[in-house]
């Protein structure tokens, strides 16, 4: 019964992968996507997106960490694939789900879901190029324009040979709209021997409890309500045991994004941090209630100093309350 951290590009990088796992309960990280076009990427582009390969692949918390790829020529993605595993990747994932425009344009992420044969050649591709030891899955969503596709594509990859497929539990047109058709992954689950792993809308226990029992999964990948509630991973985790957890505090929870913009710094352009602190603060406003009194000032600012500034000044606040 294992959680899996989301790869949600522009938002789930290494800090926040370091962050969420020392707060317990994720059993394995995904990276967001290392696009493969036209050319052998160095091995700078793989640590930049997964640092954690100078660490045997793992966490500072002992999480493991899958590569991610994504892309349509399915020679450069197993070129990549074996260049991963190379590198020390423990697993590498491949990425048919990304909604993106942009992406999709391109010919990468979910537009694949329209061709169950080349999904089957790039995943093919890659199990040929990658070291058996090596698991290579994969992620989808339920199709493109809707979600009759989802059973052809999960049987293609399956053929390729894709140890595992993660099903986010809606088509690419759906977008991230409520609701989340965990019974269409019931139906890719049942056709497939190859394992399968719920993904979308999980963001309480009970969420969580509803989609294992509608999808039949017992594994789930979980994204913005990880992001929302930090503390969700363990507290389920805790339910599978019977038992339950003190739940995170909003001050615990301003303190953990104080400490990931810190460590943004150095990393990325003060623009680009202070943009991926009023992400995480926004999606908290979901979690907590008293998110909302700090938003309207934080989403006002631009650099990083006050950014941080405005999240000191909360915990002096609720300290002094």
């Amino acid at each position: 019964m294992r959680i899996i951290l989301a790869p949600m590009e522009g938002l789930v990088d290494s800090p926040i992968r370091e962050s969420l796992t020392q707060v317990g309960g994720i059993d394995r990280c995904v990276t967001e996507f290392i696009r493969v076009t036209h050319g052998m990427l160095p091995p700078r582009i793989f640590y930049k997106f997964a640092p954690e390969l100078h660490n045997e692949s793992l966490t500072r918390a002992g999480v493991p960490v899958a590569v991610q790829l994504l892309g349509s020529d399915a020679a450069q993605v197993a070129l990549h694939g074996a260049r991963a595993a190379e590198l020390g990747a423990p697993q590498v994932d491949i990425n048919f789900g990304c909604p993106a425009k942009t992406v999709n344009k391109h010919k990468g992420g979910a537009v694949l879901l329209k061709e169950p044969e080349l999904l089957y050649q790039i995943t093919n591709a890659v199990r040929q190029a990658v070291p058996a030891h090596v698991p290579v899955t994969a992620k989808m969503r339920l199709g493109y324009e809707d979600r009759s596709m989802g059973v052809a594509c999960g049987q293609a990859l399956e053929a390729a040979g894709a140890a595992e497929i993660v099903i986010h539990a809606r088509s690419k047109v759906d977008g991230y709209k409520p609701p989340a058709y965990w019974e269409d992954v019931a139906l890719v689950r049942e056709a497939v021997s190859t394992h399968v792993i719920a993904n979308g809308d999980i963001w309480t226990v009970a969420d969580y409890w509803r989609c294992r029992e509608v999808s039949g999964c017992d594994d789930v990948m979980i994204g913005r309500g990880l992001i929302s509630r930090p503390d969700l991973a363990a507290q389920i985790k805790a339910s599978q045991r019977g038992e339950t957890l003190p739940a995170m505090t909003w001050l615990e929870a301003v303190e953990l994004v104080g400490d990931y913009g810190r460590a943004l710094q150095g990393h990325l352009e003060d623009k680009y941090v202070t943009g991926r602190v009023k992400q995480w603060l926004n999606y908290l406003r979901r979690g907590f209630a008293e998110a909302e009194a700090v938003w309207p000032e934080a989403r006002k600012i631009r650099e990083v100093a006050p950014i941080l500034a405005c999240l000191a000044s909360v915990n002096t606040k609720r300290r002094a309350a």
